[in-house]
């Protein structure tokens, strides 16, 4: 109920003012029945965005640092992502994928949208980097359509360490649903998997106009975050082309 009144009541209202979304392609989200949107993340506020547009309700895997922060602040925040349908999956220690699955599946079982973002983490620079496995198996073991979802011009509103958005106008791309009925029962295949996951990724891509990187976000930057350490400075990346 709580969600509802969020949408549209207190939220989504003052996200619809403040940021004029233009919204492409909604006709491609299905009315009914379960599917995965896909993609990409900018920023912190994708999280609401999104959400905030569509018809149907979106569940959200998240990451479980928002939900266990300390003192009042944390439990605020714990409360809030509850509330949005956001399901807490721990990220760390070999068997996060595999928990991340399963809750995803259980979101799908139900017939609802799942909303996934494969980079497994937030672009630290406005680029669209390698996506996770993880989106590949549950729509082949689920055998549902990903939808994929392209937010243009979330980063320049909201960077990393932006704390209050910038008033800024953003678009929101959904593309066609993508089929991957034909790799039925491949889940378990390295090569299948890898192939549906990168054209999801591909289709964001198209989406999006993004400068893509061929490697996994979270690695980039541990070797930023190392290089910051080693020498204190940050490295520079070039600016987006739009």
């Amino acid at each position: 109920m709580f969600y509802y009144v969020l949408k549209y009541v207190i939220i989504g209202p003052l996200l619809r003012l403040f940021f004029r979304p233009r919204i492409e392609g909604l006709e491609h989200i299905p009315e009914h029945g379960a599917a995965i949107v896909a993609g990409n993340h900018l920023s912190f506020s994708d999280h609401f965005l999104m959400p905030a547009i569509l018809k149907r309700r979106i569940t959200f895997l998240a990451k479980a640092e928002y939900f266990t922060g300390p003192g009042v602040k944390g439990r605020l925040t714990a409360a809030f992502f509850h509330s949005i349908g956001q399901i807490p999956v721990d990220r760390s220690g070999k068997d996060a994928g595999q928990a991340a699955i399963r809750e995803g599946l259980g979101v799908l079982s139900r017939g609802e949208l799942l909303g996934i973002y494969p980079e497994g983490t937030r672009s630290h620079d406005g680029r669209l980097y390698k996506g996770k496995v993880g989106v590949a198996v549950m729509a082949i073991r689920a055998q549902v359509p990903v939808v994929p979802c392209a937010m243009v011009g979330t980063f320049e509103i909201q960077p990393p360490g932006q704390v209050v958005p910038r008033i800024k106008r953003v678009t929101i791309r959904f593309g066609e649903p993508l089929d991957f009925s034909r790799y039925a029962g491949l889940e378990n295949q390295k090569a299948a998997i890898r192939a549906v996951t990168d054209e999801i990724m591909y289709a964001i891509l198209t989406l999006s106009g993004q400068e893509y990187v061929d490697e996994y976000a979270a690695k980039v930057k541990a070797a930023q975050a190392e290089q910051t350490r080693q020498t204190g400075r940050s490295k520079k990346f070039p600016k987006l082309r739009r």
